[in-house]
C-alpha cells in the first residue's frame, strides 16, 4: 500500500496570499526551492517578501545573501512596500549580506570552492537562529564554472548544506535559453521549482507564476497571475470556477422601486450577478450607482470598479440625479477602485479585483463597465468567469455594466458574460417623432418571475423614474409619441362622452314629449268618459221617464172601464 505523504510533509507559510493556497501550505519545510524566470519578472522581490513575512508575521528569522545586489540596495526597494528593513535587522530578525564574486578571479586559479560561502552563510544563520535563507542569484555564484559535472556536484553540495542547516531555502536562478534554468541542472535538485513569467501580449505586461514541480505534495499546476505593486505581492489561485455556492432567497433592492415592482422578488437575489448592458447614455451607471446607495443605505460595504471614470467625476455625476455616494465615501462604506483597463492584462486586472475584494470584504460590487475591456473573447470570458466565481463563493451581489452595441449584435462583452448572468437587463433608445427615449426591459432573471414589458423610465434630479407602460396600436410609445397618441384617445373619448349625453338628452326630450302626449290622450279620454257618463245619464233618465209615462197610462185605463 502506498503511504500518503501530502498531508505529512511539513511546510513553511510564505505570507504570500494566493502561493500558500495553491502550494496547499507553503514551501517544504527545511527544503530548498528554486524561484526561476528572466529578468524583470519579480524573483528578487518575491524572495524578500517570503523572508519579510517570516521574521514579521512567524517569527521566522531570515538570512538573504546577494550575489549582485548591494544591501542598501534590497532595502531601499523593499521600503516602497512599507517594510522597515533597518528595523528587523536592528532586532536580530533579519540579516542582509551580500558577496562579491569575480569571475576572472575564478577562471585564472581554475579553483572553486564553496567552503568560504558555508562559513559565512553558517555564521549569518547562527547569527539570528535563522529559519529562511534566499540566495540571489546562482548565476552569479557559479558564472566562473565551465565544467558541467564539477558544476552538477557543487550544486549537490550547496542544496545538501542547505538541507543539513535545516533552513527553508529560496534560490534565485535566471530562466534558461529552451529549459527552466541557465545551467539546466538546478531543477533536478530543488524539491520544489517555482516558474516566475513576465510577457508581454499587445503591449501589456501580465506577470504569471507555475509550480513546475513539488516534490512529495499536490499543487497546483495551471498558470496563474500575480500581482506586485505598492502593495506587495499576490497571486490569484484560482484552478476552475467551481459550481458549488451557496445561494441565498434574500431580496436586496436595486435601488429603483419601479424596476423592484418588475421582478418577482422585489429585487435580486442576494449573491447573484446581474448585467445591465445599453447603447451609451442610457444610464447603466446611474442604475449601477443607484444599487449601491441602496446597499449603503442597508449599511452594507460596497466596492465599486470603474474603468471609464474618476471616482470624483462619477460621484458629480451621480448627483445630478438625486444619487448621494460622497456620505457613504466619507463614511467607508463605499469604495472606489478606478484603473484605465489598458494599464493591466485581464488577469492582473482579476488578481487586482480579487485582493481589493479580500481586503475590504465588501457585500455588494460594481464592474463599471466590463465592455471597457479588449481583447481575445476567450480571455475575457475566462476574466469575467473567474471573477463572477470569486462573488458567488463569498456571497457578493455583483452588477455588471456594459456598452452594447449599435443594432441586434450583442457585444463581446455581452457574449462573454451573459450566459454567466442570473438577471440581464437591458437598456435601450426608442426613436418616434424625431426625439429618442429610453427604455428597459428584463431580458431574464433566473429563479424569479418578471415582467415581460417594455418600460420607458427618465433621470431626472429626483433619481430614476419609471413611466407608465402605454401599449398603441403599433406597439410600445414613449415621449411625445405616448403624449400624442394619449392627447388623441382624450379626444376620442371626449366625443364618445359628447356624443353619449346627446343621445341622453334626445332620450330625455323623447321622454317629456311622450309624457305630455300621455297626458293628452289621458285629458282626452277623461273627457269623452265624462261625455258618456252624461249621455249614459241621460238615457237613464229618459228611459225611468218613459217607465213612468207607461205606468200612468196603464191607470188612466183602468178607470175607464170601470
Amino acid at each position: 500500500m502506498v503511504e500518503q505523504v501530502n498531508s505529512q510533509l511539513p511546510k513553511t507559510l510564505t505570507g504570500i496570499k494566493g502561493l500558500d493556497d495553491l502550494t496547499f501550505g507553503g514551501l517544504p519545510t527545511g527544503r530548498p526551492s528554486l524561484l526561476c524566470g528572466a529578468a524583470g519578472c519579480g524573483k528578487t522581490l518575491f524572495s524578500m517578501t517570503f523572508l519579510l513575512n517570516g521574521a514579521i508575521s512567524y517569527n521566522e528569522p531570515g538570512v538573504f545573501l546577494s550575489f549582485e545586489e548591494r544591501p542598501k540596495d534590497l532595502e531601499d526597494n523593499v521600503a516602497s512596500l512599507g517594510f522597515r528593513v533597518a528595523d528587523l535587522i536592528q532586532e536580530k530578525k533579519l540579516v542582509l549580506d551580500h558577496v562579491h564574486i569575480e569571475r576572472s578571479e575564478i577562471e585564472e586559479s581554475g579553483e572553486y570552492d564553496l567552503e568560504g560561502l558555508f562559513v559565512r552563510l553558517g555564521f549569518a544563520i547562527d547569527s539570528i537562529g535563522a529559519k529562511r535563507v534566499v540566495l540571489d542569484t546562482i548565476e552569479a555564484l557559479f558564472s566562473g564554472l565551465t565544467d558541467s559535472a564539477l558544476l552538477r556536484a557543487e550544486l549537490r553540495r550547496l542544496f545538501g548544506w542547505l538541507k543539513d542547516k535545516g533552513v527553508t531555502a529560496i534560490i534565485t536562478a535566471e530562466r534558461g535559453e529552451g529549459q527552466l534554468t541557465r545551467f539546466g541542472i538546478e531543477e533536478y535538485v530543488s524539491d520544489c521549482v517555482i516558474l516566475l513569467d513576465n510577457r508581454v501580449e499587445d503591449q501589456i505586461t501580465t506577470r504569471r507564476l507555475r509550480v513546475v514541480k513539488y516534490r512529495g505534495s499536490a499543487h497546483g499546476t495551471n498558470e496563474y497571475p500575480f500581482l506586485i505593486d505598492d502593495e506587495g505581492v499576490s497571486v490569484l489561485p484560482i484552478t476552475s470556477a467551481g459550481l458549488k455556492h451557496k445561494i441565498s432567497r434574500e431580496a436586496v433592492s436595486t435601488g429603483v422601486a419601479d424596476l423592484d415592482a418588475m421582478l418577482g422578488i422585489n429585487g435580486y437575489f442576494r449573491g447573484s450577478s446581474i448585467l445591465i448592458s445599453g447603447l451609451a447614455g442610457t444610464g447603466k451607471s446611474t442604475f449601477g450607482a443607484a444599487f449601491v446607495e441602496a446597499a449603503c443605505k442597508r449599511g452594507e460595504r460596497c466596492l465599486y470598479f470603474a474603468f471609464e471614470e474618476s471616482p470624483d467625476q462619477i460621484v458629480r455625476n451621480m448627483s445630478s440625479v438625486g444619487i448621494d455616494l460622497k456620505d457613504h465615501l466619507d463614511a467607508g462604506l463605499l469604495r472606489f477602485e478606478a484603473a484605465r483597463p489598458s494599464l493591466y492584462g485581464f488577469e492582473m486586472h482579476l488578481a487586482r479585483m480579487n485582493r481589493d475584494i479580500e481586503r475590504f470584504d465588501p457585500q455588494v460590487i460594481v464592474v463599471d463597465p466590463i465592455s471597457a475591456f479588449r481583447g481575445p473573447s476567450l480571455e475575457i470570458h475566462a476574466t469575467l468567469v473567474r471573477l463572477a466565481d470569486i462573488c458567488k463563493a463569498r456571497g457578493i451581489t455583483a452588477v455588471f455594466t456594459s456598452l452594447s452595441s449599435v443594432g441586434d449584435q450583442m457585444s463581446e462583452s455581452e457574449r462573454s458574460v451573459s450566459s454567466l448572468m442570473d438577471t440581464w437587463i437591458s437598456l435601450a433608445d426608442m426613436e418616434a417623432n424625431g426625439e429618442r427615449n429610453r427604455v428597459l426591459y428584463i431580458l431574464k432573471s433566473r429563479g424569479m418571475n418578471h415582467s415581460k414589458q417594455l418600460r420607458e423610465y427618465r433621470l431626472s434630479k429626483a433619481g430614476i423614474h419609471f413611466m407608465d407602460a402605454y401599449v398603441g396600436p403599433d406597439g410600445v410609445l414613449t415621449g411625445t409619441a405616448r403624449l400624442a397618441q394619449e392627447a388623441k384617445e382624450r379626444e376620442s373619448g371626449m366625443a364618445r362622452q359628447q356624443n353619449t349625453e346627446k343621445l341622453r338628452r334626445e332620450l330625455t326630450r323623447k321622454r317629456e314629449v311622450a309624457k305630455r302626449r300621455i297626458a293628452e290622450l289621458q285629458a282626452d279620454l277623461a273627457r269623452e268618459e265624462d261625455e258618456v257618463e252624461t249621455i249614459i245619464s241621460q238615457e237613464e233618465a229618459r228611459e225611468a221617464m218613459l217607465g213612468s209615462n207607461r205606468s200612468e197610462m196603464a191607470v188612466a185605463r183602468g178607470h175607464h172601464h170601470d
